[in-house]
């Protein structure tokens, strides 16, 4: 392990009280709390004079901190050689600024869980009549229901990162094909079949559940778009949790109104929080919710070890994990 000084960590004030003990002694705090007012010890520190080493964003900053005042201060920092994120892509050009400035940056796949057991619970819901069986137990109605296996169905996963792996993994615990798709084919993803991102829509046309899990760049900005939609089964399940600008949402509901997909299942939108006046929010064939799939328990604690182990990396000058070395904005 290298010797001192102890590199300056950048931290929001409530992982680092949730963390103290492990961390003493091996970095000296520079901690942001919710105003954003960055302290060395009792010590205010401008956002310009404050030079971390390291900087760590985790899922508390993301959901509920002073992020704009953190990624300041990271962006001024000359000092800066290793950023930890909490999340799995780098879409905003902050990031860009901060790889050009020589930061490694490194992501987590602490969410890949939640977000696969996301899926499989909104699936699941879609293809069971739960709320109909609900009802028959309310009025005392002795009344079988049918329903969708998903065993025996298509899924096609946009996407095979951490997330889109899990998501596959678990369609093909339960019995279902899985068409993965991704931009440049490793050879071991966990899927039946793998498409390229160049030739997708004949995979879409085949596929029960197609499920949107790749992260936003210039090239797929509305990729889900009339064409897409008009390449789905009358009766499949489209679900977005990769990022809200991957879908035309009003190709989406001209397609919904078809029933071309029956339904939709959208954890991520353009806009967030969805503006009150958006036909989304009563859309019969829409299930909605606010960017939470990853919002499980477990999530933060993963998010914790990932940072730890790499902490021992960085300090032990060894690789780093999940270091991600190219990536593309939004804006190209």
């Amino acid at each position: 392990m290298t010797s001192s000084p102890m590199p300056e960590l950048l931290v929001y004030t409530p992982a680092w009280e949730r963390l103290r003990s492990q961390l003493e002694g091996r970095v000296k705090p520079l901690t942001i709390d919710d105003s954003g007012v960055i302290r060395d010890g009792n010590t205010v520190v401008a956002p310009g004079i404050a030079a971390p080493t390291i900087a760590w964003a985790n899922r508390d900053l993301y959901m509920r901190g002073p992020v704009k005042e953190f990624m300041v201060a990271c962006l001024k920092s000359r000092n800066l050689r290793w950023f930890q994120s909490s999340a799995a892509g780098f879409e905003h050009p902050v990031f860009a600024k901060l790889m050009g400035n020589g930061v490694a940056l490194t992501n987590s796949n602490a969410s890949a869980v939640p977000i696969a057991e996301f899926v499989f619970a909104q699936v699941l819901q879609a293809f069971h009549p739960t709320v109909e069986r609900l009802e028959s137990q309310r009025n005392r109605n002795w009344k079988q229901l049918e329903f969708r296996d998903i065993h025996g169905t298509t899924w096609f996963v946009h996407g095979m990162g951490h997330v889109g792996r899990a998501v596959a993994e678990r369609a093909q615990a339960f019995g279902a094909s899985v068409i993965g798709c991704r931009r440049t084919i490793s050879g071991d993803e966990p899927a039946d079949e793998m498409v390229s991102t160049d030739g997708y829509l004949a995979a879409v046309k085949r596929a029960d559940v197609v499920v949107m899990t790749t992260s936003l760049n210039a090239a797929n900005v509305h990729i889900v778009d009339d064409t897409f939609l008009s390449a789905m089964k009358p009766n499949s399940i489209f679900v977005n949790i990769g990022r809200g600008g991957l879908v035309d949402e009003v190709a989406l509901r001209k397609a919904l109104d078809r029933g071309q997909p029956a339904i939709a299942i959208l954890d991520v939108v353009e806009k967030e929080p969805l503006p009150d006046d958006s036909p989304l929010w009563n859309h019969p064939s829409v299930r909605l919710t606010a960017h939470c799939a990853g919002a499980s328990e477990g999530t933060s604690l993963r998010g914790d070890e990932i940072f730890l182990d790499n902490l021992d990396r960085f300090l032990d000058e060894a690789p780093l994990r999940m270091q991600v070395h190219n990536i593309e904005t939004v804006g190209g």
